[in-house]
């Protein structure tokens, strides 16, 4: 059964030898994330190197992204690593001040989010699990009151969905891993935290001005900031991640399906990939088997047409990595083959001119019952304009250029192939074989031209 869904894996402690990679790819997955917020830019390097090698030795495209850890706010410390008790309605304040905090205050090390926040503001701790409403701020504090929660300790993560943070969004760290991964020449690299299209234009020059490779740019939505900008960033993007996890706790958790819905159309509209990510089978962390609900919630990520569906812990520390992937891959596969047999009406979401040529592809490959399209692809622009019109049959793009084979891999539908020869002779049976489709017509796409045949 074949798979129309891609699959993102995180790599970590207990997928990151050559062997584990080698089984994960052979078991469905097509991107390999790396997760640069844990561990140095050298030991992030040699995952890098050794995913290369396994996509090598199986002579296959496999994408690498890179995920910055962005700017991720911490509290400080508190005197002792005991838990410090919270009373729902008491004063807290959140200072400049290194000194161990108590039950009454906290040093917040980051200059800039103080000088944002504004009456009002709400500030999430601990996953949510906190919540504290700012009553005043100084040049140095801000005076807060408990709404929700009773204890506290330190270096507790923090969310400010109402606050709009002055500053980049590449810390002094994300700045020094992003140089170092530009040297291992990524596919992708994923900003985390975006809260404007403006993020994503100063990463792009960041990565511009120090390497001519290509590398695309994922924008993380994460911020009610980046939901309400939405169009701007797909449109200055070449992807987009849906992490829903810190979206649910900036963000009324309700509201998170719709939004992501809302995303995935967006996306397809403006021609950039999609990936679905945070907890899809998070039981198999410590689990073998997933629960109903997140067998649900994979299935549902292809029936709303994401190109990706993304592992985190579950493939860094989970007990089997390899297991996961083969779990997601049999979901994905069985709702894609659905999906295609059941189709809906998308239409309705894709009628803007500049999908119309992609459209006139789609179409042409529907009313002739053709078994692929078949794209000769240098850049790789054409096969995401036609596979965000999710076509249902395989886009095959041939591409003469490795990193377009690679990146190509986040886009639902395609199987690319990185393959010169094939390339330069247009050899459209060498290019349909690798993937053992079924004779019939075939579309055949070749710089612009739409050409119909029949094998």
């Amino acid at each position: 059964m074949m798979k129309f869904t891609k699959i993102t894996a995180s790599v970590g402690p207990k997928s990151d030898t050559r062997a584990v990679l080698t089984k994960m790819v052979r078991a469905g997955v097509n991107l390999f994330r790396i997760n640069f917020s844990h561990d140095t830019g050298d030991v992030q390097g040699k995952k890098i190197d050794t995913i290369r090698t396994v996509a090598h030795e199986l002579k296959t495209p496999i994408a690498v992204i890179v995920d910055l850890q962005g700017p991720k706010h911490r509290i400080g410390n508190f005197a002792t690593e005991e838990k410090y008790k919270l009373t729902v309605g008491q004063r807290f304040v959140f200072d400049s001040d290194e000194t161990p905090g108590d039950n009454t205050r906290v040093c917040l090390p980051h200059p800039d989010v103080i000088a944002s926040m504004r009456p009002g503001d709400r500030i999430l701790l601990n996953d949510g699990k906190i919540e504290m409403r700012v009553d005043r701020t100084e040049p140095t504090k801000i005076i807060a009151t408990v709404v929700r929660g009773n204890e506290i300790w330190s270096r507790r993560g923090f969310n400010l969905p109402d606050t709009f943070v002055d500053g980049s969004v590449l810390t002094d760290k994300d700045m020094a891993d992003l140089e170092y991964a530009i040297t291992k020449n990524p596919d992708y690299v994923a900003v985390s935290f975006v809260q404007s299209a403006d993020d994503i234009a100063y990463v792009r020059d960041f990565i511009t001005a120090r390497t001519a490779h290509k590398i695309k740019i994922i924008a993380k939505i994460e911020r009610p900031h980046a939901v309400h900008d939405i169009d701007n960033i797909v449109a200055i993007s070449d992807g987009i991640m849906i992490a829903r996890g810190d979206l649910a706790v900036e963000m009324p958790f309700e509201q998170v399906p719709a939004i992501s819905r809302h995303i995935i159309r967006v996306c397809r509209q403006m021609n950039k990939p999609v990936i679905m990510a945070t907890q899809m089978l998070a039981s198999m962390v410590e689990s073998e088997f997933p629960t109903r609900a997140e067998i649900s919630d994979v299935a549902n990520a292809a029936y709303l047409r994401a190109d990706s569906c993304m592992t985190s812990e579950e493939t860094t520390i989970g007990v089997n990595p390899t297991h996961t992937v083969e779990t997601m891959s049999r979901i994905l596969s069985y709702a894609d083959m659905d999906t295609i047999a059941n189709p809906y009406d998308w239409s309705r979401i894709d009628n803007i001119p500049e999908n119309n040529w992609s459209r006139s592809v789609a179409s042409m490959a529907h009313l002739n019952n053709a078994s692929a399209i078949v794209v000769f692809d240098r850049d790789g622009i054409a096969t995401t304009q036609i596979s965000c019109r999710r076509p249902d049959m395989p886009i095959v793009a041939v591409c003469n250029d490795e990193t377009v084979a690679n990146q190509l891999n986040l886009s639902r539908g395609v199987f690319p192939i990185y393959d010169t020869e094939i390339f330069g002779r247009r050899d459209t049976d060498a290019a349909v074989k690798t993937l053992k489709i079924k004779m019939g017509a075939i579309v055949i796409v070749d710089d612009g031209t739409i050409s119909l045949r029949e094998l």
